[in-house]
């Protein structure tokens, strides 16, 4: 299924002059298996990172792993102006925990508090950061790579029911 959908979009001709036109590497709009995890893993990394324009960050990040861009840009967007104060507050009181802190500074949602704290809660927020980081995009990374496998497996074994159900009836 994951790799249905992602083999399933097809360039449009307006798209493909576009691509052509801007001389857009095709390595970025790769889809395959390693390709999609490897998009999946870099964007979720990425998007749970607090730092300013996060998009520009993974296309400097392209060239070093070799991803599907399309993906990891839209992955960012999990950290949207909405959901930013909540999952960022979840990140500095886990790095709170994890660093053994007695005393997390108590927050208060306004641009004063972070900008007047920001030395106070800088260590626990991207302690917080750099584990649930790593863990989703393992486990984003992981679970495409078996989605993706069983896909195939899945697809093989309905091609072999095809073919031998074919061959019954052409024997018949």
């Amino acid at each position: 299924m994951v790799r249905k959908f992602f083999k399933g979009t097809s360039l449009t001709d307006k798209f493909h002059d576009v691509i052509v036109k801007y001389k857009i590497p095709r390595a970025f709009l790769s889809v395959n298996r390693h390709a999609v995890s490897k998009g999946m893993m870099v964007g979720l990394f990425v998007a749970f990172i607090p730092m300013p324009m996060q998009m520009l960050a993974i296309v400097f990040l392209q060239p070093l792993f070799r991803f599907n861009l399309p993906l990891a840009v839209a992955l960012v967007w999990i950290t949207n102006p909405v959901t930013m104060p909540f999952i960022y507050y979840v990140e500095y009181v886990t790095g709170g925990w994890l660093l053994h802190y007695d005393s997390l500074q108590p927050v208060h949602m306004s641009v004063e508090w972070f900008r007047d704290n920001f030395d106070n809660i800088m260590v626990p927020l991207y302690t917080g950061t750099l584990f649930y980081s790593t863990i989703f995009a393992a486990l984003g990374y992981y679970t495409v790579q078996c989605l993706w496998v069983r896909s195939v497996r899945r697809h093989r074994a309905e091609e072999l029911a095809r073919r031998a159900e074919r061959d019954r009836a052409a024997t018949a």
